[in-house]
């Protein structure tokens, strides 16, 4: 065993203690280490899951964590500017491709996702060939909204307000008593189409009607690491919805261990150490890993008897917001943060399982372990950085501090920098 002054490493679970009001810690199984999957993505997953502990236990025998080479300072404007706001989002949101869907909530053919983006009503379908669509969720009669957020089944979309019906690839079908409306020419009344594809598990969209993503240069070196995550063949348990604030003081608790102890005592910090992570970049995409606190038992043996998903938490980061936690285990948390103005966004939580919850006891510990991570995020991070915007006003003027502990931060911010500077309409992977 290795010993170390790290308080949160020292510190056993009798001493943590339990707090009434703290929601109880899931139980977590490992699901990598069962994977016996043969082809080069899930490989090159197992291969690149044991460097990665590897580098996490080297953090753990010198009680070190990753850092840049420097701090970062970001200006406390930069988050109240309502400008600058509108600029981010056009650089941003409205020009690269946005990962808005999990496969599995499109699970076969005649499915759907809707979803509002930036005040975008967007509709993504897979038609009865098992192909995703993604068009505008407007009525190209007089503009109702065809179908309300969330996920569904169907073989046509009616419009509630006249009943004008489309196929699930956006082709209208039928128009109501059309000898009186007049002859509607088909060809010119679909759906307004949204360029969409599938990648990984992941839906993306790009909200940009004349955009030609390239997913593969997009996702780059990453994409091999997240098929081995074999996404596309979890099932969708539920999805739940929060309003939190600006989306990057919301994304700012998303990206470093740093606060595990001190905000999360009672729950991340029970599975997770605090401030010792690996990290590591692709593009504008970047991963952190935290040290899980079975590491402590681990680090003494063989590489080939340590479990990866019990050694380390990874957490994918898909820029520009969407976080995939827990895809080394059976039961994945995923979160989707949405810009809706400059002051507030909005975050689906959405859980995937492994294997189906069908008996009672599966379904509740589904249900547990998706309210476990809506209430500690509602209550723990969403209140802090609820707290956080209260004071930006008063803080303007000055600028805030990520240290070096903090390498995600730096990166992302980096990345919104970077964005900014070359323009809406040079951004990477979404040519015109």
């Amino acid at each position: 065993m290795v010993q170390t002054s790290s308080p949160e490493v020292r510190e056993t679970g009798a001493e943590r203690g339990s707090s009434a009001s703290a929601p109880s810690t899931p139980e977590y199984s490992s699901w990598i280490s069962q994977d016996r999957s043969t082809d080069a993505a899930s490989e090159t997953m197992r291969r690149e899951a044991a460097e990665l502990v590897e580098r996490v236990m080297a953090h753990y025998r010198d009680n070190t964590t990753h850092e840049a080479d420097g701090q970062w300072t970001e200006p406390v404007a930069n988050y109240l500017d309502a400008d600058r706001w509108q600029r981010e989002t056009d650089a941003v949101h409205r020009s690269v491709p946005l990962p808005l869907a999990m496969s599995c909530e499109l699970p076969g053919p005649n499915t759907y996702k809707a979803i509002d983006v930036l005040g975008i009503p967007v509709l993504i379908t897979r038609d009865r060939q098992g192909t995703v669509h993604a068009m505008i969720n407007a009525c190209r009669h007089r503009g109702a909204k065809l179908l309300e957020p969330g996920c569904g089944v169907s073989k046509r979309i009616t419009c509630p307000y006249h009943s004008w019906s489309y196929d699930l690839a956006g082709e209208l079908r039928g128009v109501y008593a059309e000898k009186t409306f007049g002859e509607v020419p088909r060809e010119g009344r679909s759906l307004v189409r949204l360029p969409a594809g599938e990648r990984a598990g992941i839906v993306f969209v790009s909200l940009d009607p004349a955009a030609e993503p390239d997913l593969d240069g997009w996702l780059g070196d990453l994409l091999p690491l997240l098929e081995g995550l074999r996404l596309a063949e979890c099932h969708h348990y539920s999805t739940s919805a929060l309003t939190s604030p600006n989306w990057k003081v919301t994304l700012d608790g998303y990206l470093e261990t740093y606060h595990f102890a001190s905000l999360h005592p009672k729950t991340v910090f029970e599975t997770n150490l605090s401030n010792m992570m690996a990290h590591d970049t692709w593009g504008p995409h970047q991963r952190i890993a935290p040290a899980l606190r079975p590491i402590a038992q681990a680090v003494d043996l063989p590489p080939d008897q340590r479990d990866p998903g019990e050694c380390v938490g990874p957490i994918y980061w898909l820029f520009p917001g969407l976080a995939i936690a827990g895809g080394w285990r059976q039961k994945i948390a995923v979160s989707l943060v949405l810009p809706r103005t400059a002051t507030e966004s909005v975050t689906q939580q959405i859980i995937l399982l492994r294997e189906p919850a069908v008996t009672e006891e599966e379904r509740q510990a589904a249900d547990r372990f998706g309210e476990w991570f809506h209430e500690v995020v509602r209550d723990e991070d969403y209140a802090t950085t609820y707290g956080v915007q209260q004071g930006l006003k008063a803080l303007d003027g000055t600028d805030f501090v990520f240290g070096r502990n903090e390498p995600g931060l730096q990166h992302l911010h980096r990345t919104i920098h970077q964005h900014l500077d070359r323009g809406a309409t040079a951004a990477p992977g979404a040519t015109r």
